[in-house]
């Protein structure tokens, strides 16, 4: 689904300046990803704009695994965010299998690049993963994370405290 979809700022619920469009390229599976953007490259960018809230290199890579369906994990996909051809933001979308129940899908990673941010990128791209992927969905976010206002704003609610048992 390597289609660019392009979403300009004034079809967007979400903001943005209205001047530039947005290009969204959509990934479900490996061979979808375009050449033109590097599988490496893109998880670099977002382990770097994930900052200071990012997983490992490796934890990206297994979650971008687990969106393009390998090892017969459910899938999800990839957006890959762009204005005037360069890189502004990406999303990492895992489909959970368990709708009914569990959200069917977790937004495992939204980053948007540090000199775009504030420019309403962030609130197109969650709406363009909304648009994209059906069903209910769930994040987490850091209790300390700003993104939780642009999470509220665009619907997100707080329903549960996260804990965990860790080994």
């Amino acid at each position: 689904m390597n289609d660019g979809n392009n979403v300009s700022g004034g079809d967007c619920c979400c903001g943005g300046s209205g001047k530039e469009d947005l290009e969204i390229v959509k990934i479900r599976d490996e061979s979808e990803w375009p050449s033109e953007h590097p599988r490496d490259e893109v998880e670099s960018l977002l382990y770097e704009w994930l900052k200071p809230y990012n997983d490992t290199p490796p934890a990206i890579h297994k979650a971008v695994d687990y969106a393009l369906g390998k090892d017969g994990k459910p899938g999800g996909g990839v957006l890959i965010g762009k204005v005037a051809g360069r890189y502004v933001g990406f999303v990492v979308v895992n489909k959970t299998g368990m709708g009914g129940y569990i959200p069917d899908n977790i937004l495992v990673y939204i980053a948007v690049a540090p000199e775009q941010r504030g420019k309403g990128l962030g609130g197109r791209l969650i709406e363009a993963t909304l648009n994209e992927f059906p069903g209910d969905f769930k994040l987490h976010v850091e209790q300390e994370n700003p993104a939780r206002r642009l999470y509220r704003k665009v619907g997100f609610t707080e329903k549960y405290a996260e804990m965990r048992f860790q080994r």
